[in-house]
């Protein structure tokens, strides 16, 4: 998201936060700040708070390490950081809240379950027939046109089976498209004989 234009015609002067807020609600400031924060921290970098109550969105850079050096003995490798609005201690590995005297690798075996939030995005996941990006795993819906994918990581990969992109050039061999889907789309039911 970039910063909002004058709204006058032919104008192209951006508007400030600070001028909006002589005519906008400070609940619609708040959110514009944070969407133009959202979308200054590029995909690699974003850290959200796993704590349900805070869940702020944060920069790998921004996260204060210092506290979690002084508290923990070696902390900067295993991963404990603090977050910077509720100030509460996660792992930045896990993206859980921080789990003490313990290693991520002896977390993930004592908590194999995964949350039920994750269980319920896994499930409409499915349903909707989402890819999740290979590399940042954001979840991508596959609206129209070829299945060549290119994630807002940058990460390009085949929408139909998830094979990564290697030189502007596909690494499987699917079609470029589904056929079936372009018909349906324009007229409807699909039969086999609509093809010849």
């Amino acid at each position: 998201m970039s910063v909002p234009k004058c709204p006058h015609e032919g104008c192209k002067s951006e508007l400030g936060v600070e001028s909006c807020k002589k005519f906008l609600p400070p609940m619609l400031i708040e959110m514009l700040q944070g969407r133009i924060k959202e979308a200054s921290i590029p995909v690699t970098e974003k850290v959200y708070c796993p704590y349900p109550r805070c869940s702020a969105l944060m920069s790998r850079s921004e996260i204060s390490e210092e506290y979690a050096k002084n508290a923990f003995v070696g902390s900067e490798r295993s991963g404990a950081r603090k977050c910077i609005k509720c100030h509460g201690l996660f792992c930045i590995n896990c993206k859980v809240p921080w789990h003490n005297a313990m290693t991520c690798s002896d977390y993930k075996i004592l908590n194999p379950n995964i949350p039920a939030e994750d269980l319920k995005l896994n499930s409409l996941a499915t349903k909707n027939k989402w890819r999740q990006c290979g590399k940042c795993n954001n979840m991508i819906e596959h609206t129209e046109g070829c299945w060549h994918m290119t994630c807002i990581c940058g990460h390009e990969f085949c929408y139909n089976c998830g094979a990564e992109r290697k030189n502007n050039r596909p690494t499987c061999s699917c079609p470029a498209w589904d056929v079936r889907r372009i018909w349906f789309d324009n007229h409807g039911d699909f039969d086999d004989d609509d093809l010849f």
